[in-house]
C-alpha cells in the first residue's frame, strides 16, 4: 500500500475526530452540559487535526472569540501543511 495514501487516511481520520469534538463541545455549550476542556480541543488540533478544528470553528462559530484558538489553530494548520508536504516530498 502506498505510504502517502496511508498518511492521508490517518490525517483524514484525525481531522474528522477534531471536527466532531468541536461540534460536540458547541452542542454541549448550547445545552449547558458538561464541556470538553480547551486543552483537549487544542491538543486535538495540534495532533494533525487542525484542518478539522478550523473548519468546525468557522462552521459552528465556536471558539472564534478566544484569542488562543484564533491564533493557535491556524498556526497548527500551517505547520501541519508544511510537515505533510515535506513528508510527501521525501517519501516519493
Amino acid at each position: 500500500m502506498d505510504v502517502v495514501f496511508v498518511l492521508f487516511a490517518i490525517i483524514a481520520v484525525l481531522n474528522f475526530y477534531s471536527f466532531f469534538i468541536y461540534y460536540y463541545d458547541k452542542r454541549c455549550s448550547v445545552r449547558n452540559k458538561r464541556r470538553i476542556s480547551e486543552k483537549n480541543l487544542l491538543i486535538s488540533a495540534f495532533c494533525f487535526g487542525a484542518a478539522g478544528a478550523y473548519i468546525a470553528m468557522r462552521k459552528f462559530r465556536h471558539k472564534t472569540k478566544h484569542r488562543k484558538f484564533t491564533i493557535l489553530v491556524p498556526l497548527f494548520l500551517m505547520f501541519q501543511v508544511i510537515l505533510v508536504c515535506a513528508a510527501i516530498y521525501f517519501l516519493k
